[in-house]
């Protein structure tokens, strides 16, 4: 007879669900003022990447709002089905910045425009690169214990402010201290491609199979392209 695990505690599960509205409180007031410092600095800097770093950041929010609107739901189809709902309109959100990025740099690589130096936005992306693994790494524990998939997939979208913020930090730094103008907007396009492959992926459901703990998997389920599992 196979035992079966009922997860965790009803206290325990209240405690998750609190810890995960408090995390993505956090994230999206912090995001609130990352957009605002990126947008401001990269529009003074003439920065593509600094700019399309900002617009991450919205996209962020808008992530994470949508965790706690859905999280508002007792039913469980309901928020099932509010999930799917938000998961196509982030995919909308990640195209739409990939686009916009990907003309702006383009425009830039021509020699129509070219970016200046932003002390902000290298102390902004520095930040952003030491407190973002944390919020991420957090609710996505959290998000797996308490067997919620968007939660963990919205500590996808916190984890891509980490790795938008290493590009972004190199690009400015090489500007800044080379004189390499280019190397912004180069930066720019390859944020441009994690948005177009996170947004693929959220529009295909893909990125994570989390599931409550006492639930079995339904049979014939792919969980091979599920990162949050492993």
């Amino acid at each position: 007879m196979t035992a079966v695990s009922l997860g965790p505690s009803p206290a325990r599960r209240d405690a998750l669900a609190r810890r995960i509205r408090l995390l993505v409180t956090a994230t999206i007031g912090y995001n609130v003022v990352e957009a605002v410092v990126a947008i401001t600095a990269g529009t003074i800097a003439s920065s593509t990447a600094l700019i399309g770093f900002g617009l991450d950041s919205v996209i962020e929010v808008s992530s994470a709002a949508a965790v706690a609107w859905q999280f508002s739901a007792r039913d469980p189809a309901v928020r099932e089905a509010r999930e799917k709902r938000t998961l196509r309109i982030i995919a909308f959100s990640f195209f739409a910045l990939a686009l916009y990025v990907t003309v702006d740099s383009v425009r830039a690589l021509t020699g129509t425009g070219e970016a200046g130096h932003s002390v902000p936005g290298i102390v902004l992306a520095g930040l952003s690169l030491a407190i973002m693994p944390f919020l991420s790494a957090a609710q996505r524990k959290a998000g797996r214990e308490i067997g919620s998939a968007s939660a963990v997939a919205d500590s996808k979208q916190t984890l891509l402010c980490t790795y938008l913020s290493a590009v972004l930090l190199v690009g400015l730094l090489v500007n800044l201290l080379r004189g390499w103008t280019w190397a912004d907007p180069v930066a720019a396009l390859v944020i441009s491609a994690i948005a177009v492959k996170e947004g693929r992926e959220a529009w295909q459901g893909r990125g994570c199979c989390a599931a409550p703990t006492w639930a079995a998997p339904q049979a014939g389920a792919d969980t091979d392209n599920c990162d949050c599992c492993s």
